[in-house]
């Protein structure tokens, strides 16, 4: 009876979203429910993220929202806080909380477990929970038991529902409004609660499932798949080095074929939220079982492995044409034209030359010096130093033999053609084989699998 209440107050717009977590998955959520009309407050336990938000102060990748985002806070349908509060109305928690990488000091579902929990705090029957957030095996059924806890009945006074955030920043195609989304929901009602909720997200563009297991297995496998085809294709790129073709080439090719194939292309390894963590839901789970999941072992250890390969072969090369030992890392984002850098495979290069005492500096556009504690911590590297430049003109670049380039940003890519057509640099060795060759350059130019 609870949960018809608060559909028929979903219908008449008479309840409140609370949106816990306002990192790439939880802002434009949050804007464009209140764009929507809904009444939304954005809630997240970082004040320097809050205050940059009152301040209108968004990073590149919000800009595109920026005008809705005004709006919606001019309307009142949008409000910023640390903290939920309490309401007379239906509320609905959405949890769009960070999940790390699982560790043993840091248990994956810290953050989710965290919010849940601060939600509860102001919540009363009728109530209901969406979690967004990438989780493991079982995850869902024990945040329903914190729920009942506190004295609530899943699925009779309180819903429960886990709808798996997919969202690709900076893809032109596929963004918030137009993915179609999986969802599992503890009850019908619930059900009908988050149809109406997302028909102004992606039109209720979803799927339902019959348990939270199944949401949590179709999400992890969904980043699998592109971590073992990742992984796939560097060793592909690696093999072609050794035969002396280019591995581009190769998948120009291959994508002729009309069924059967997906390309994926070459670089210096995953990284970001999702693809180095969620198949990891699925080991740990399969190991609960006594199951060997091998193909996600080795598709993580041939990920773990490509930036030694790719320092190898700078190595090498740097010691044939008599050049010292000093590399500029080009791209430190996990991903073109986004501000991410966690768990960075540029990251993990800069670790991986300083093991070999090469002098090394690093560039990316999106760089923000005072984040450097920050970036890091989430690449679990917090005694690494090196030197960072501010930008790519000649004089930052002179003395430096060899510019590795992880990431081709918008940002950077005339530059890095010019740097290359102009001989400015001795060496350049591009992770994502973009660059072409030009015979009249007297820069050298490799590429894994070129």
């Amino acid at each position: 009876m609870q949960m018809q209440k608060t559909l028929d107050a979903i219908k008449s717009n008479s309840f409140s979203i609370d949106v816990f977590g306002l990192g790439y998955v939880g802002f434009p959520l949050a804007v464009r429910l209140a764009s929507g009309g809904f009444k939304v407050k954005g809630i997240d336990n970082n004040p320097q993220r809050i205050q940059r938000l009152n301040n209108n102060d968004l990073m590149d990748t919000e800009l595109h929202l920026k005008d809705e985002f005004i709006h919606c806070r001019q309307n009142k349908n949008l409000e910023l806080a640390t903290s939920p509060t309490k309401s007379n109305e239906p509320k609905i928690g959405i949890i769009s909380v960070h999940t790390p990488i699982p560790e043993k000091n840091i248990p994956p579902n810290k953050f989710v477990k965290e919010a849940i929990e601060n939600f509860l705090v102001t919540a009363k029957a009728g109530d209901m929970i969406i979690l967004e957030s990438s989780v493991g095996s079982g995850t869902t059924e024990e945040m329903q038991k914190i729920v009942e806890s506190k004295g609530y009945k899943i699925g009779k006074d309180f819903g429960f529902c886990f709808c798996p955030e997919r969202i690709d920043p900076q893809n032109k195609k596929w963004h918030l409004e137009n993915i179609p989304r999986i969802i599992y929901c503890s009850d019908d009602t619930s059900y009908k609660i988050a149809e109406n909720i997302y028909k102004k997200v992606n039109n209720a563009h979803l799927f339902r499932v019959d348990s939270p297991r199944i949401a949590e297995v179709v999400k992890s496998y969904e980043n699998a798949f592109r971590l073992v085809n990742i992984s796939l294709v560097n060793e592909l790129a690696i093999l072609c080095d050794k035969l002396g073709i280019n591995v581009i080439d190769v998948i120009k090719a291959a994508a002729t074929k009309p069924f059967g194939f997906m390309p994926f292309y070459p670089g210096a390894g995953v990284g970001g939220h999702c693809i180095p963590k969620d198949p990891r839901f699925l080991l740990d789970a399969a190991k609960k079982y006594d199951v060997k999941f091998s193909t996600i072992e080795n598709a993580l250890q041939v990920n773990f492995e490509i930036p030694k390969y790719i320092c190898n072969s700078i190595e090498k090369t740097l010691e044939k044409n008599n050049l010292d030992k000093s590399v500029l890392v080009c791209g430190l984002t996990y991903k073109p034209d986004v501000e991410d850098m966690r768990d960075s495979p540029g990251f993990k290069l800069l670790n991986e030359f300083k093991k070999r005492n090469f002098k090394v500096s690093a560039y990316d556009p999106y760089f923000k010096k005072e984040l450097l504690p920050k970036y890091l911590k989430e690449n679990y590297l917090e005694d690494l130093e090196f030197e960072h430049i501010s930008n790519l003109n000649d004089d930052s670049l002179a003395n430096i033999s060899c510019l590795c380039i992880v990431q081709h940003h918008t940002k950077t890519k005339f530059r890095l053609m010019e740097i290359y057509e102009k001989s400015i640099i001795p060496f350049i060795y591009d992770c994502q084989s973009q660059l072409e060759k030009k015979p009249e350059t007297k820069t050298f130019l490799d590429s894994l699998g070129g």
